[in-house]
């Protein structure tokens, strides 16, 4: 289908062919054509964009998946969004299915919230509307001066776990840490199951020192006689030992997760509920980002399955390990942009989504 009948143009900001399979994907449930442009790197790493038709009043979609080299990826789509931007396109729609940095949406000591750069980036860009999935925080949202729809991938897997985990009814949901404990409560009320939740494992918890107070105390001024107040002191946090709550003996353990990138909480959580009895363990995630030795360590593991979405590109990761497995979301990104170039409601696409989900 051509611009003159769909009205749009879908493009990729990837470079990496392997990073383009998602976008070929959504463009062929639309029944439209990639749109002709070259994204490549110049000798010297800086990013070049050349889009190679005319895109002037015309409704704009980039789709940009983020493969390991993130901010190559962040460049390219910047880029690409202000050469649409200057050749007079009249609205550019980035649909960055996973979004990165947001896990640093939060203010560590003196570092920097850089979800909300990275947000400001976009705008100055021109990105005038985001399509992406399962913000690490929902909060996020707020950062755009445009906007935002997070569109939620938990029906498909939650799907998958009906149709391809054989006697799902005799498993239990978990979260890996408390804070992970709305969102599995959210499938086990779903598929009407019961919930366990890991608590005591060492992690680095977003919690800790994480609104900027933990400055140090002040330095006595001698030159003036006045001295620094004497605050009460804020016990220090001690972790109890490793407990889970909940009974997970005889049963399928289902960890359920946004993000799964280093595995070594999710391993260490397998050999917990191993040792409590669970027979099986799959672990459920949006994001699939594997980094470093992940295929390996979860090969290794006492984890039976690895489900993840193609909202980041792994393939090579699969060939590493077999346990990995990939659920399709191609179809929730596709009705999106056809909603949003329609003018349509996206309610339809949020059916059932409460606040807490």
């Amino acid at each position: 289908m051509n611009v003159a009948k769909s009205g749009y143009r879908v493009f990729s900001a990837n470079s990496s062919v392997a990073c383009t399979e998602l976008a070929k994907k959504i463009t062929e449930r639309l029944g439209v054509e990639l749109g002709k442009s070259v994204v490549f790197q110049e000798s010297n790493r800086e990013t070049r964009v050349d889009v190679k038709e005319s895109v002037r009043g015309q409704t704009i979609f980039i789709i940009q998946t983020i493969p390991r080299d993130v901010n190559t990826a962040i460049m390219e789509l910047l880029v690409m969004a202000y050469a649409l931007k200057t050749s007079c396109a009249k609205n550019i729609i980035g649909v960055i299915p996973y979004f990165p940095y947001s896990k640093q949406c939060k203010m560590r000591k003196r570092g920097s919230i850089v979800s909300k750069l990275l947000a400001s980036m976009l705008a100055k860009a021109g990105l005038t509307h985001i399509i992406t999935m399962d913000l690490h925080q929902k909060e996020i949202q707020g950062f755009f001066s445009f906007p935002v729809d997070n569109l939620r991938a938990s029906p498909f897997l939650i799907q998958y776990i009906q149709e391809e985990i054989p006697d799902y009814r005799n498993a239990i949901i978990v979260a890996k840490s408390p804070a992970a404990a709305k969102r599995a409560q959210s499938y086990a009320e779903r598929l009407r199951l019961g919930l366990a939740v890991i608590h005591g494992e060492a992690q680095c918890s977003e919690s800790d020192m994480a609104d900027g107070r933990h400055s140090p105390p002040c330095v006595r001024n001698t030159t003036t006689g006045h001295t620094g107040l004497e605050l009460p002191l804020m016990m220090a946090k001690e972790k109890p030992p490793i407990t889970v709550v909940g009974d997970v003996g005889g049963r399928i353990a289902i960890i359920v997760d946004d993000i799964i990138d280093d595995v070594g909480d999710f391993v260490a959580a397998a050999e917990i509920l191993k040792e409590r009895g669970a027979y099986k363990i799959y672990i459920m995630a949006t994001h699939g980002l594997l980094s470093a030795d992940a295929p390996r360590l979860i090969e290794e593991s006492a984890i039976d399955e690895v489900v993840v979405t193609n909202t980041v590109p792994h393939e090579v990761q699969k060939l590493q390990c077999p346990k990995i497995k990939t659920v399709d979301v191609s179809m929730i990104l596709a009705e999106a942009i056809r909603r949003i170039h329609n003018g349509e409601s996206m309610a339809y696409l949020f059916r059932n989504i409460t606040v807490d989900d």
